[in-house]
């Protein structure tokens, strides 16, 4: 855990009027993919790059209108490699991993030259090496990385870095670290890296590494933060937030952890909860309100042991802690439109304002919910031709329906695309 001077990041909930947010668009790392590549990346196909592209440029000039400070993360980190600390750090610790030729070939290269390459990897033949079948890449590319959430989330004024599951997402981690630790532009008050050995404890890997993944980390409010145990996140990498958190004066009191099914549909908890507004929220419901829903432990911050308790399901613990919330079903009533809308993120909205959200045009059964509970449904296409006009400050509930049929078979919704970076209280 480092401590440090406040930089210019501040989330204190999930729906706050969002001024600042980090964005990646998928650049050549996402051509580069090929299908063997598929399964540990879990998308669900290669991607046509041209198309994912110009979906993603849309969800940031809605963004844009919408008076958000877009930020791109490779330019942020093609600036955090000018500086001759922090591409010293970044090449220390990839080092051990890349094969010689591979070394030398970065060390040679400009910072923003070197930027991009550290995403969209390395062919054998850029190194005089054969390609094969088998094996095309001296440096794989992460086409992962377009999903921001995942490498860090900032709590507070502070980050609390991830510890990727897989090794093809461990660089993404890597690069947030450089951005983070490096980047005048932010500067967090304090960090928390489950990867960081500390003085009163040993650090475990293999079966027993920390795993933890933005995805899994939502800040509710002030007080309260909620993080999925799933098939990306394990109970080691929790307790090492728990302690860390537990030291830091301001942290928040509780932190709610809910027992996910060990399910690929459901390998992050905001691929089946998401806030909507500050009393609602999007969700799978067979898995957080439904006949079984997930457990639910909490662990009191500020007590004198970090022992989670159990706590009923997230509705009744939140409820519990001052955050009374309308479950709205993704998908629906329908049992088998609840499944096939959470599988394309229908539950993965992401807030602009409080009651003001985006989602994928192709969840039009959830966007009918959302119709039902007071939410007016708009296409962003409308928005950013002029045939619809916004002003957050009047919206109470408004959906704004984003062009997904390319970008959604990577397998991350808006809040998957999206890193809040500052927020208004909400």
């Amino acid at each position: 855990m480092r401590t440090g001077v406040t930089g210019m990041i501040q989330v204190r909930s999930e729906i706050g009027r969002l001024r600042r947010v980090l964005v990646h668009e998928p650049g050549p790392e996402v051509d580069r993919m090929v299908p063997s590549m598929m399964e540990e990346l879990l998308f669900d196909d290669i991607l046509f790059g041209e198309a994912a592209r110009e979906e993603h440029r849309r969800l940031r000039r809605l963004l844009q209108l919408l008076g958000v400070e877009v930020v791109e993360t490779g330019e942020l980190l093609a600036e955090t490699l000018e500086n001759p600390e922090a591409r010293n750090w970044l090449l220390e610790v990839l080092h051990p991993g890349l094969p010689p030729r591979v070394r030398e070939r970065l060390a040679e290269l400009s910072p923003g030259e070197l930027a991009r390459v550290l995403v969209a990897g390395i062919r054998r033949d850029e190194i005089d090496e054969p390609c094969t079948v088998d094996a095309l890449y001296a440096l794989p590319p992460i086409p992962n990385w377009c999903f921001q959430r995942d490498p860090q989330i900032v709590v507070g004024e502070g980050v609390v870095f991830s510890a990727m599951a897989t090794p093809a997402r461990w660089r993404e981690a890597l690069l947030a670290r450089a951005v983070f630790r490096f980047h005048p532009r932010l500067m967090p008050a304090w960090t928390v890296d489950p990867l960081e050995p500390e003085a009163d404890r040993t650090l475990f890997l293999g079966l027993h590494r920390p795993r933890l993944e933005g995805g899994d980390l939502l800040v509710l409010s002030d007080d309260v933060l909620a993080v999925g145990l799933s098939e990306r996140t394990n109970t080691v990498a929790v307790e090492l937030l728990a302690r860390a958190l537990a030291r830091l004066e301001g942290a928040p009191r509780w932190l709610l952890t809910i027992h996910l099914p060990a399910n690929r549909a459901f390998m992050h908890l905001d691929t089946v909860f998401t806030l909507v507004d500050r009393d609602a929220a999007l969700l799978h419901e067979p898995v957080i309100a439904g006949d079984r829903p997930a457990p639910v432990a909490a662990i009191d911050l500020h007590g004198e042991n970090l022992d989670p308790s159990p706590a009923g399901t997230m509705l009744d613990a939140l409820a519990d802690r001052g955050i009374d919330l309308e479950p709205i079903p993704c998908g629906g009533p329908d049992p088998v439109e609840q499944q096939r809308e959470q599988w394309t993120d229908g539950a993965n909205a992401v807030a602009v304002a409080p009651g003001v959200i985006t989602l994928y045009d192709r969840n039009i059964r959830t966007a009918g919910e959302l119709d039902r509970r007071g939410f007016r449904i708009v296409h962003a296409d409308d928005v950013l031709l002029g045939r619809e006009e916004i002003n957050l400050s009047e919206e109470h509930r408004l959906c704004i329906l984003l062009s997904s049929h390319e970008i959604s078979r990577a397998r991350g919704g808006p809040h998957c695309l999206t890193h809040p970076l500052l927020r208004d209280p909400a």
